[in-house]
């Protein structure tokens, strides 16, 4: 059962609290790694983009497409500066296309 407060709390740092206490930061990280590879890379990428999973500091990235997938090997560093950015936090190590 949850902590009651006396004094008034944001409801961000309720929610903060909430998912500190049911440790959920792992699964929100996974979604919003998502939601930032979509950002970031844009509708034309996010359109041969079959399947993203975060697997600890990993960002596993499935194309569909063998030109694009070579194509974006030679960014990888700035592709995962651009992630972190968005994310807002150094979430992805390392960045694998396949």
């Amino acid at each position: 059962m949850a902590k009651r407060h006396a004094e008034n709390i944001s409801i961000g740092d309720a929610l903060k609290e909430f998912i500190g206490a049911n440790r959920l930061d792992k699964g929100l990280d996974k979604v919003n790694a998502k939601e930032a590879w979509d950002t970031v890379m844009g509708v034309a990428i996010s359109k041969y983009t079959t399947d993203i999973k975060l697997d600890r500091e990993t960002l596993y990235v499935q194309l569909s497409s063998s030109v694009l997938r070579e194509e974006l090997s030679y960014g990888k560093e700035k592709i995962i500066k651009l992630l972190n950015e968005e994310l807002r936090k150094e979430l992805v190590k390392k960045l694998v296309l396949r």
